[in-house]
Parts: structure tokens; C-alpha cells; sequence
């Protein structure tokens, strides 16, 4: 591993963040976490950031905007398209899941209630969306 890894979790869920950092820190990555309770949010943090994350992890269901909404714009901008974007969600619809492949979604992490399996999750995601970029 090389250098300081920036990821972005997007969750209206505080808990949800929570839990994303500290399974982040048991993974042993150097990392900086930068959090948004909405879409909305994201994309304004994102506009103004001068070092873009290496990876995107966005919930789907959210007040404000949600993730498919958030998606889509962060694909037609192209400062932000190229950040892999995973999105996390609780919804094992596969039409949630096919919907946000079409979007550009480079990964589908279903939520998991096991903190002990999340760890383990995010570094599958981060390995198969990024190759050697984890």
C-alpha cells in the first residue's frame, strides 16, 4: 500500500459512518474519511475538494438526495466521473442493483448488520473496483 487513501462515505445514517470509519482503521489503511449525510452534500464537498477521493461508497436511500440522483451527477461531471463510485446500500432488489450499474456505479455493497464482516467487504470492494489502487 502507498500513500494516504481518501475515501468518501455518503450516509444519512451517523451509526452507518461510524461503523464505515472503524472497519476502515481495522483494515490498516492509512486514510483519510470524509463524510456527507446526503448527496447533496457530497457534491458540494467534492466541488470544492483540491485531492478527489480514490473511492466513492454511496448509500442509496437518503433525504435530501438520494444515491441514484447523486450518482448521475456525479458522472456527468467531468471533474467527478472518474471516481469509482460504491454504492451501499441495505436494497438487494436487483433492480436497485442493475439501475445503479447503468448509472456507472463500479461496485454494489450490500449493507451488512455483522460489523465483524465489514472490514472484510469494504477491502473486497476496494480490490475489485480498484485493482492495485488499494
Amino acid at each position: 500500500m502507498s500513500g494516504k487513501k481518501i475515501l468518501m462515505i455518503v450516509d444519512d445514517d451517523k451509526d452507518n459512518r461510524l461503523f464505515f470509519e472503524i472497519a476502515v482503521r481495522e483494515l490498516g489503511i492509512n486514510f483519510e474519511c470524509v463524510c456527507a449525510e446526503n448527496g447533496l452534500e457530497a457534491i458540494e464537498l467534492l466541488d470544492k475538494m483540491t485531492v478527489l477521493p480514490d473511492y466513492i461508497f454511496l448509500d442509496l436511500n437518503m433525504p435530501v438526495m438520494g444515491g441514484k440522483e447523486c450518482l448521475k451527477v456525479l458522472k456527468m461531471n467531468a471533474k467527478l466521473s472518474g471516481v469509482p463510485v460504491i454504492m451501499y446500500s441495505t436494497s438487494n432488489y436487483m433492480e436497485d442493483i442493475e439501475s445503479t450499474k447503468q448509472l456507472g456505479a463500479a461496485y454494489y455493497m450490500p449493507k451488512t448488520p455483522d460489523v465483524v464482516r465489514l472490514p472484510a467487504d469494504i477491502a473486497l470492494a476496494m480490490v475489485t473496483v480498484g485493482g492495485n489502487r488499494f
